[in-house]
Order: C-alpha cells, then structure tokens, then sequence
C-alpha cells in the first residue's frame, strides 16, 4: 500500500459527501474517484468537496474499482445496495467503511463477515456513537462489571422522519432501496449502540409496528430479552410535529443506574446522589473515519465492527418478524 491511503467514494449524497470531506481533511488520505449514478450529487461533490472537481466520477462502482488503482472505499449509498459493493469492494483487496445498516438480512451479513475475514483486510461500520465519549464512558462502567449485571434498559428515539423520507419521497421511503424504514435506518443506530453498551446477546424479540400507510415502519415498540434474562423496550418513533432528533437512554443495574442525557452521563451508584459525567471526564471523541484509516495504518482497532453490525440485523429481523407474527420471535444467530 502507498504511503498516501487514496480513498473511492461509492456514493455522493449528503452523507456520503460529509465522508468525503472529513477523508479529504486528513493528513496522508488522498480521495481519488468518485461514483453515483446521480448526476446531481456529483456535481453537489464536486462543488463541496475540495479537490473533487479534478477527480474521475463513475456511475457504476464495479467501473471505478476496476479502473482506479486505491486502497480503500467508503460507502454511503442506499442500504440495499450495500451487500454488493462491499463484497465487490473486499473482492477488489480493499478495505472498506460502510455506512450503516451495513446490510439488511442476517444471511447477507453472514457473508460479508466471511469475506472480510478471509480478506484480512480492514473493514469497519460508521455507527459513530462507538467513538462518542459518552456513550464509551457507559459501556466501561458495565463492561468492568462494577456495577454489576444489567437488569433492564430503556431507550427512546424520536424523529420527525415520517415528514422527512415518506411524505418528500426519499428513497429512504421506499423499501426496495432502504430495506426498512426508521428501524433500519436512525433506529439503526440505537439499537447498535445498546447492544455495544451493554455487551449483551439478545434472545427473544416482541414488537409492535406501524406503516403509517407507507411502505416502511414509522413506529416501533420493541420489547427484548436478553441471554441471561436482561430485558429491554426499545421505542423508535418516526413521527413527530418538530424537526430534529430527541433520543435518551437509561440503564440499570444491580449496584447503580446510568443515563444518558444529550452530552452528559448521569449516574446512580449506592446513593441518592446523581452525579453528571461531562466533557473530557468521558473521554476521548473522534469520527469513524478517523477511526478507519487509523486501523489501516494498524495505529488502532476498529471501533464498530462488521461482527457488530451482525448483531443489529439480527434483531431487527426478530422485530419485523414479530411485528408481522404478532408473537415473540427468537433472534436467529
């Protein structure tokens, strides 16, 4: 590999384009192609991007790996395409950050965890609460097992989504491309990030959910049992009357209780006394992709893993099923 880690952006949309801009950013990373079949979000690339003018752009992503000689891609595309660019991209020696979901079956995600460790190259999944203080300063409190084991965790997600993806469109709306609405999309990430927390293997999943008359789910009320007899609810609310996120999380356990508020932990341990974690007492933030060409240059280990995501689809599936069922549905490992 060169000394400059040259980086092919599949994908050019919003997402995508902040990827390439934090890449471009980097001291010893060098963006060297582009592909997206919209016309429009390349130009959008080219015109935010610094340096993506001069670049070659491909609206097929099996072109740009064939004919671009790099050393890693970034993919920030609609979630049902992403199983064949990362097994395209793995297959090309590449290593690979993929937004997530990072696909959209266990099946699929099976064989991308295959691939990538036959590969032995680098691969890792932008679920970023992994490299945000205070979500890592929580799962060290329940991973060092000070706090004993976790009873029960309750985690809330609300979004104005619905008004955002279904009512403009998007193809975040339309379950050919997205592989599920605001569960396999945001909600994504809290159940990631829950998971990640709590190291914990879910078992059994009970869900309710509601279309909204769309073809994806807009509301989620999930229940969960953990392996060991945790439980957990999981409320993922794609509808509200205010643009922006509102998201909380709790967790408790025998010997004390964790919060997370915004930027801040609060935490309980064997007192009435509330003590709110903050700033550099959490720990150290960084992005993903900070993360990912650091893993290549073997400085660190990625953060959010391919093994992780696993864990995501698993019981998202277990939702869906049992939203569909409407019994409880064992999460397939």
């Amino acid at each position: 590999m060169s000394k400059t880690i040259r980086i092919g952006a599949i994908g050019a949309g919003g997402n995508a384009r902040a990827h390439m801009r934090r890449m471009a950013a980097m001291k010893g990373v060098k963006l060297v192609a582009i592909t997206d079949p919209s016309k429009d979000a390349i130009k959008l690339a080219q015109e935010q991007v610094e340096g993506a003018a001069k670049l070659p752009v491909f609206a097929d992503h099996a072109k740009m790996l064939d004919e671009v000689a790099m050393d890693a891609v970034v993919i920030s595309t609609p979630h049902t395409l992403h199983f064949d660019q990362i097994m395209d991209s793995l297959g090309a020696g590449l290593h690979v950050l993929c937004e997530k979901p990072m696909v959209c079956t266990t099946d699929d995600a099976a064989a991308v965890i295959d691939a990538w460790k036959a590969s032995g190259l680098v691969m890792g999944v932008a679920y970023q609460r992994h490299t945000m203080g205070q979500f890592r300063y929580c799962r060290e409190r329940i991973v060092s097992g000070e706090m004993g084991q976790v009873l029960f965790i309750n985690s809330l997600q609300s979004q104005a989504w619905y008004q955002g993806q279904v009512l403009k469109g998007t193809w975040r709306s339309k379950m050919a491309l997205s592989g599920g609405g605001q569960l396999n999309d945001s909600g994504s990430h809290l159940i990631d990030i829950v998971l990640w927390m709590s190291d914990l293997q879910p078992a059994e999943v009970f869900a309710y959910q509601d279309k909204m008359g769309s073809e994806v789910d807009i509301l989620s009320a999930i229940d969960v049992t953990f392996d060991g007899g945790a439980l957990c609810t999981f409320s993922i609310v794609g509808y509200q009357s205010w643009p922006g996120m509102f998201e909380e999380t709790t967790i408790w356990l025998e010997k004390g209780q964790l919060a997370i508020r915004g930027d801040e932990v609060w935490e309980w341990t064997d007192t009435n006394q509330r003590t709110v974690v903050s700033g550099s007492a959490l720990g150290r933030t960084w992005a993903p992709d900070e993360n990912f060409i650091a893993a290549i240059r073997g400085k660190e280990e990625i953060q959010s893993s391919p093994e992780d995501a696993l864990k995501v689809i698993q019981l998202s599936e277990a939702a869906w099923a049992s939203a569909e069922s409407g019994k409880p549905e064992a999460v397939v490992r």
